[in-house]
């Protein structure tokens, strides 16, 4: 048996007999129960090009829908590659339009913004 402290900021500390390898033991046991009890969030991510075909964003979306339906955030991005950087406005009227769309399964986390050679949006589901 081992005197462990159990409350040290107490008045007076607080103190128990008790057997160590046993107490730890216990302890490393409720936190495996509180972390498995914890939420993950889980990102999902959407990649579409400036000039993406309309079926293909349509397609896109329904993915979009289901992922936030599940209860995942969603990273909906649009990629310029070489000198499609020119149309950045039209990745972001993409985006704002995909957002709108959205509405009802999800709202925006944070608006388009351009970082490098993409425009990244994050979107999360709407509770229930």
């Amino acid at each position: 048996m081992d005197l462990v402290e159990i409350s040290p900021k107490a008045k007076p500390p607080v103190c128990k007999v008790i057997d160590y390898k046993k107490f730890l033991y216990e302890q490393k046991k409720r936190e495996k129960v509180q972390k498995s009890k914890a939420t993950k969030v889980i990102v999902k991510e959407i990649r579409f090009g400036p000039q993406t075909d309309e079926h293909d964003y349509e397609f896109k979306k329904k993915h979009a829908i289901k992922f936030l339906e599940e209860g995942a955030k969603l990273k909906a991005f649009v990629f310029f590659k070489g000198r499609s950087i020119i149309y950045k406005d039209q990745g972001q009227i993409l985006l704002l339009k995909l957002a709108q769309e959205l509405e009802d399964y999800g709202k925006v986390e944070q608006m388009p913004k351009l970082e490098g050679k993409r425009m990244i949006m994050y979107l999360s589901p709407r509770k229930k």
